[in-house]
């Protein structure tokens, strides 16, 4: 691991706010969990229905963490490559990911109700899922904050852009892609457990898209040179 990626990793969970966003996102998770709990019906309490919820909550807040490594990037020196950005997103999409599967497991363990008959099932794959779901729309957030140069416009496209293109799906009844070309239609196969060759080719498909694709050409218009403003000097111009 070299010294710029290092230096990323450091950056990514490194600051007090960051640490701050980090404890904020998993406590939704968590409430959400504890929500589900009081409120859904016995067969709805379930290891993969409480990570469904809370996973897809905190999915909301994760890109949020790229596009602020992004922005230090920007602050950075200009040698500093785009690579070790996009490799450090992982790190706090992986901590939501794990954490977020721990807090959903102790609050259905700890259930002071009763739950369904198979409160853990597909509880393994939920798990992969859920991290795999954190990681991707970490990388979402890498890919818009190169693209787009204000974080606050950047972090709004990663809910708007993803929703978008579902909604235009629906639109064009064309509902069977969303999880070809969509990570909310992936994440939906990832959290419910239910995965198939067919459905692991839908997320590969995806991460293609929104995780590999979208940073390259990120990485790509931020290399682009910049054009230089002329300032015309009217005095030049007067005889």
């Amino acid at each position: 691991m070299d010294e710029t990626t290092r230096d990323a990793l450091g950056r990514a969970l490194g600051t007090r706010a960051r640490r701050w966003l980090l404890a904020g996102t998993l406590l939704a998770g968590l409430l959400t969990a504890v929500a589900l709990i009081a409120a859904a019906a016995p067969a709805e309490r379930t290891f993969t229905e409480l990570s469904g919820a809370a996973q897809s909550l905190m999915s909301v807040v994760t890109p949020l963490f790229g596009v602020l490594l992004v922005r230090d990037r920007r602050r950075a020196p200009a040698t500093v490559g785009v690579l070790p950005t996009v490799l450090a997103v992982v790190l706090p999409a992986v901590v939501i990911g794990v954490v977020g599967v721990l807090l959903c497991a102790a609050t259905l363990a700890l259930a002071p109700t009763t739950v369904a008959d198979e409160p853990w099932r597909h509880a393994g794959t939920v798990a992969v899922g859920s991290v795999l779901v954190q990681i991707l729309a970490g990388l979402v957030g890498t890919g818009l904050g190169l693209l787009l140069r204000s974080p606050t416009s950047a972090f709004a496209a990663t809910i708007v852009l993803p929703l978008g293109v579902l909604g235009l799906l629906e639109v064009v009844q064309a509902g069977a892609a969303q999880p070809w070309l969509t990570p909310l239609g992936s994440a939906r196969n990832l959290l419910s457990g239910e995965m198939s060759l067919l459905r692991w080719v839908q997320w590969l498909c995806v991460l293609l898209i929104w995780g590999v694709g979208l940073n390259a050409v990120g990485a790509a218009v931020w290399r682009r040179p910049q054009p230089v403003r002329q300032v015309g000097v009217a005095a030049d111009e007067v005889a």
